[in-house]
């Protein structure tokens, strides 16, 4: 499986990409995004978020001390607890925060 969640971490990057970008557009703003195969960074001033990937377990960090764990599923969604959400959906929050 460790391919398929290869394949899921660069589409989660991907997904970042696009949604700040698509924000960016009205203010001219931009933000960046890294990727490597364990860590996915986004930034935009002084905000950041890090994502760092173990196979399909993921932990995420933000500027402001706010933290989590999520999972990615072999269907590509992102579970927290009982809870899972589309990594689209997830990527459009996370940059929309970002953004702000």
């Amino acid at each position: 499986m460790a391919g398929l969640y290869g394949e899921l971490w660069v589409s989660l990057a991907s997904l970042l990409r696009s949604y700040t970008a698509a924000l960016g557009l009205n203010g001219n703003r931009q933000a960046t995004v890294e990727l490597g195969e364990a860590r996915i960074t986004v930034r935009y001033a002084e905000k950041w978020l890090e994502l760092c990937r173990t196979e399909a377990h993921i932990t995420w960090l933000r500027e402001n001390g706010t933290s989590g764990e999520l999972e990615l599923t072999e269907s590509g969604t992102l579970r927290s607890g009982s809870k899972e959400e589309e990594m689209d959906m997830a990527a459009e929050a996370w940059a929309r925060e970002l953004m702000q």
